[in-house]
Order: structure tokens, then C-alpha cells, then sequence
């Protein structure tokens, strides 16, 4: 027998409870804040982020490392998982071709290189969490070295508490020494190279043990250097615009690679500014582990600048107890927070 709706003309005869109503098992369905323990998750590490897969490496500390492509958990949406996590992954995580694991956890990050859109902006951005070197890569020429640049890129090392390398290409083109003196008080390795020719033995004990993230404005030559110590990554190059001076963008992901004499480059996208909103200063100063005792005698509100009155590391140098280009670096890099 078919059903009717009453006739609109008879208003008694109306039952709100005569039609249907469709079930909707899902939207009857109580909701429970239980979520799972996940007890069987195997620890894996970030090596890339593209588009909302992420390839990790699960156990990465037996030596017996495989690859695996994951997704993230729905409870991870609004949290950032970078290049260089330790993540908590379940699923499939045998790597076969067309598998799919899922990243569960995100683990304590012991240290995370930041940068912010510009320094007015103190929302951070994560380029690359769990490194403790940072190799900053120079050109002496074509494309002209950057010492400003250079100083925001070791604002950020000291505030991640990760220690800095440089190495200056292209050092057949200019004489690189005017440039490294600027940087002399800070007691920095450096490494040089000519067009081509990359100091990879002196680079790879450094690098062994740890895990270095390679920084550079684009057209440095970092990313060939990347292809130099890790033989057959083909990290994507470019040239030097010649009416600009400027290089073009290559690399356009961040990506973690073996290096076969032992530890970890992490690759990044060539970049020309480095916003520092998010930083705090006294975290400069105190990685300055020579000048952090004179510095806590200051006035409280000292900028350490030149300009600043009572400033301790004034009297410090006048005594003798502390370097004048050490505080001359430091108060460089404490300038450029506000530059």
C-alpha cells in the first residue's frame, strides 16, 4: 500500500511523527573519546614531505633500515611533521610497493631550525627538526656572497642550539678572505672548494654521526655539493641568472640522504631572505659560551648593542677578560634581530 501525505486542507489530520524517517546508522552512532594506545607502533624517521605522503625510515638504529610511505593519523591534522621527525608509525610498514603506513605520534624533538615569513612574523615555520649542524653554503662569487644573510642563517643555529659549518664555493672566481673575516670571532670550520672541485674528504668525518642541514642562497652550488657527497641523488641544479646575479630555485623540497662515509644531509630550497620573528635574543647570547657570564652581569634590559649603556662586555673587553671580535660577532648577530 503506498503512502500519501495528508491532504494540505485538513490540518487535523497533520502527524509530524506520519513520515519517514531515514536511518543514519553513523549519525546515531554515540561517540567515544577512546582512542587507540597504538602499543604495537614501530619508530620510524621523516626523510621527505610531498603533498601529504611522507617517506620514513623504519628502524633506522639496527642498520637493517627500509622505506616506507605513510600517511598521517586524523588526530595529527593540525600539527606540522617535518623532515628529520622521529614519528610512531602502525600499519603496514614493510615498504612493499603500494603499501601505506600511518604516522600515529610525533616524538620530542631535540632541536628544530625555524624561520619566520619576515622578522615582523612571529609565527615559525619548521624547516627541519633533529639536526645539530648546520652547513651553511657561500659562493665567493656569482652569485656575491651574502654576509647578512650568512648572519641571519647562524641567529637561527644558535637559537636551535645547533652548531654552524661553511663552505665557500666557487673560490677560483674571487678571493673568499674578505668575506671569512667577518666571521673570525666566531671560530667557525670552514671548508673551500673551487667550480667543481668539493672538499668531500675533509667534509665526511665531520659529518659522520651527525645529522647536517645544508643551507644556501640559490645558485651556491649546494645542491651539487649534496650530489658530490651522496653519489647518485641528482638533486636538481640550476645556473646563475647573468643580467640578475641571482640563482634559480632548484631544489624545492627538503629531503634527508645518506652520505656512505656515515651520518645524514638534509637538502633544503635555496632561499633569499630568512625572517627571524620567532627568535628570543638571549638565546644568542648564551650560546656564546666564553661571553654568557660577562653577559648575565649586565644591567637588566641590556641590549649588548655598542650603544648600550653599562654594558659588561664593554668593561670586559677594557679588562682584558674577554675578545674583542667574539663580542664584536655576537653583537653583530644581536643586531640583525633588529635590522
Amino acid at each position: 500500500m503506498s503512502w500519501l501525505p495528508p491532504d494540505d486542507d485538513d490540518d487535523d489530520d497533520w502527524d509530524e511523527h506520519a513520515f519517514r524517517a531515514r536511518p543514519n546508522p553513523k549519525a546515531n552512532r554515540p561517540r567515544t573519546k577512546t582512542r587507540p594506545d597504538h602499543d604495537d607502533a614501530v619508530v620510524a624517521r621523516v626523510l621527505s614531505v610531498d603533498r601529504g605522503r611522507y617517506t620514513v625510515l623504519v628502524d633506522e638504529d639496527t642498520g637493517d633500515g627500509r622505506v616506507v610511505i605513510a600517511t598521517r593519523a586524523r588526530e595529527l591534522r593540525d600539527q606540522a611533521i617535518v623532515t628529520g621527525d622521529l614519528v610512531d608509525v602502525v600499519g603496514d610498514t614493510s615498504g612493499d610497493e603500494g603499501t601505506l603506513a600511518r604516522i600515529v605520534r610525533i616524538r620530542e624533538r631535540e632541536t628544530l631550525l625555524r624561520r619566520s615569513a619576515d622578522d615582523t612574523d612571529a609565527v615559525e615555520r619548521v624547516i627541519v627538526a633533529n639536526a645539530d649542524q648546520l652547513l651553511i653554503v657561500v659562493a665567493a662569487a656569482n652569485p656575491e656572497p651574502r654576509p647578512r644573510l650568512v648572519d641571519r642563517y647562524l641567529v637561527a643555529a644558535y637559537d636551535a642550539g645547533i652548531a654552524p659549518l661553511m663552505v665557500i664555493t666557487k673560490t677560483d672566481l674571487a678571493d673568499p678572505e674578505p668575506f671569512l673575516a667577518l666571521f673570525d670571532g666566531l671560530g667557525i670550520p670552514v671548508f673551500r672548494s673551487a667550480e667543481g672541485d668539493f672538499p668531500i674528504d675533509e667534509l665526511a668525518p665531520v659529518l659522520a654521526g651527525h645529522r647536517t642541514v645544508a643551507v644556501g642562497h640559490s645558485g651556491v652550488g649546494k645542491s651539487t655539493l649534496v650530489n658530490a657527497l651522496v653519489p647518485g641523488t641528482d638533486r636538481a641544479t640550476g645556473v646563475v641568472n647573468a643580467v640578475t646575479g641571482r640563482g634559480r630555485h632548484t631544489s624545492s623540497s627538503t629531503v634527508s640522504l645518506h652520505v656512505p662515509s656515515g651520518g645524514w644531509i638534509i637538502d633544503t630550497p635555496g632561499v633569499r631572505s630568512f625572517g627571524l620573528g620567532h627568535v628570543n635574543p638571549d638565546n644568542i647570547a648564551r650560546s656564546f659560551a666564553d661571553l654568557a657570564p660577562i653577559v648575565a652581569e649586565c644591567p637588566r634590559g641590556c641590549t649588548h648593542l655598542d650603544d648600550a649603556p653599562d654594558c659588561a662586555l664593554d668593561e670586559a673587553i677594557e679588562a682584558g677578560t674577554a675578545s674583542a671580535p667574539r663580542v664584536d660577532s655576537l653583537r653583530r648577530l644581536l643586531a640583525t634581530l633588529s635590522s
